[in-house]
């Protein structure tokens, strides 16, 4: 049943396609986009996990995901997912400063912040500017830097508009943040440490202010409030080696992929987990293309942690990229073997096996990937390959379709979907899913003839 569909998540949801291409009218060539590698998603999960289940909120469900932008910011669009641009995570000197961050803005989520937003744009039928922000929820494709990125389109007008939240809206995530670190024993000292990093912002001229203090209005109050929590309920925060580690290696791989090799060799010598230093120099290396050292550094990093499927994966890729295809594959396995439900680790794996001209082996990796996550196109164009190569077009079809679909591009998404019905079996998940497609973008079209 429908329903059932979209509750699993596992293809495009109907009722999501729906509500998106109604409002998804005019995504402009845009500027905003996501890093995905599954490495530091994994630890800003282990970073939020403890933060979302003392918010009531779903750690599975809700995922933390990394901003391809330089500047100090973090948003939420919806209910399923906290955005911080990559910027912020450099910036930030503590790990109880970014999980101030994600405290803050999972109480957004947990206060009805986003959902009472959401209903005063549909109200007011300012739909482009949802649309955009929708867009940017669901789309995702692939790039070599950082293990992967997205270009969904989004006009950042809009984006600023819908993310500025009002004064009493941030007196309140405050409020509720801090205790939200108590209760899952983190130090509350962060958020005091945040406020003090934008005190004299709000005497610039909006040109001038970062990009946080315009979505999140600041000002003294607030950060007086913030000093208050802390000594009126005290710190009595344990110091946390997990939070350290990971948050040393999020910050680790990030720097090394998008900063320049040398700064990531100069300042590698100085991380104190060997592990993460290895990662670091293996990441520089692979970037200043040196086979040879990559392979020693990351082999180093292995040899410290010899089941760790995130250095695996690194170690993948620098072999993909430098075109050991069989090698990659095989570590690539060895990696899905002790994560097998890592759609990232997962995608990575599949391409190995596509590139290797094994698209038999590679379709079912690649369609495990999109079961766990749909919202990855550079995976769903391997899929399409993996199912033309063996002859199914109707379903190459339909995940061109899906693809085109998270992009934006609806005229083509509906082509697509058009074929994909005409050739897959009536009534089978395929055609359904191939009609959802052709459902939304029949709509699309209809409300761009309107305009």
């Amino acid at each position: 049943m429908a329903f059932d569909r979209v509750s699993r998540l596992a293809s495009i949801p109907a009722l999501a396609l729906s509500c998106l291409l109604l409002l998804l009218s005019a995504i402009q060539a845009g500027a905003v986009g996501l890093l995905r590698d599954a490495d530091i998603e994994n630890g800003l999960r282990e970073l939020s996990f403890p933060i979302l289940r003392a918010a009531g909120l779903n750690p599975r469900r809700v995922k933390v995901l990394l901003v391809n932008d330089d500047s100090f910011n973090a948003f939420v669009v919806d209910n399923n997912a906290i955005y911080i641009n990559y910027g912020l995570i450099l910036q930030v000197e503590t790990p109880e400063m970014l999980q101030a961050v994600i405290a803050h803005e999972a109480a957004h989520i947990a206060n009805g912040h986003i959902a009472r937003r959401l209903g005063n744009i549909q109200s007011a039928q300012t739909a482009s500017a949802l649309g955009f922000l929708l867009g940017l929820a669901v789309a995702a494709a692939g790039s070599p830097e950082a293990g992967g990125g997205i270009a969904a389109g989004t006009q950042t007008s809009a984006l600023r508009s819908f993310l500025k939240h009002t004064r009493a809206e941030e007196s309140a995530a405050d409020r509720s943040a801090v205790s939200f670190l108590r209760a899952a024993g983190i130090s509350p000292r962060g958020m005091v440490q945040l406020h003090r990093k934008f005190v004299g912002q709000e005497t610039l001229s909006e040109s001038l202010q970062d990009p946080y203090m315009r979505s999140h209005p600041m000002n003294r109050d607030r950060m007086r409030a913030a000093e208050s929590y802390v000594a009126a309920f005290g710190d009595g925060a344990e110091p946390n080696e997990n939070a350290d580690y990971w948050f040393a290696r999020v910050k680790g791989k990030l720097s090394a992929f998008m900063r320049s090799p040398k700064w990531t060799m100069r300042r590698a010598q100085s991380e104190p987990y060997a592990d993460i230093r290895a990662m670091r120099e293996a990441a520089a290396y692979h970037r200043s293309q040196n086979l040879s050292q990559a392979r020693a550094a990351i082999d180093r990093a292995l040899s410290l942690k010899p089941d760790d499927p995130y250095y695996l994966e690194l170690k993948g890729q620098i072999l993909m990229e430098n075109r050991r295809t069989s090698e990659a594959m095989q570590t690539y396995a060895a990696a899905a073997e002790i994560a097998p439900t890592e759609p990232l680790i997962l995608a990575g794996y599949g391409r190995a096996l596509l590139a290797l001209d094994r698209p038999k082996e590679a379709l079912p990796v690649l369609e495990r990937a999109r079961t766990r996550d749909f919202r990855d196109a550079r995976m769903m164009r391997d899929l399409a390959v993996a199912y033309s190569k063996l002859g199914q077009t109707g379903m190459a079809s339909l995940v061109t379709a899906e693809r085109y679909a998270l992009n934006g591009r609806m005229e083509d998404a509906g082509l697509h979907a058009q074929r994909a019905v005409a050739q897959l079996s009536t009534g089978s998940p395929g055609w359904q899913r191939a009609e959802d497609v052709l459902l939304a973008a029949k709509r699309a079209e209809k409300k761009r003839r309107k305009r």
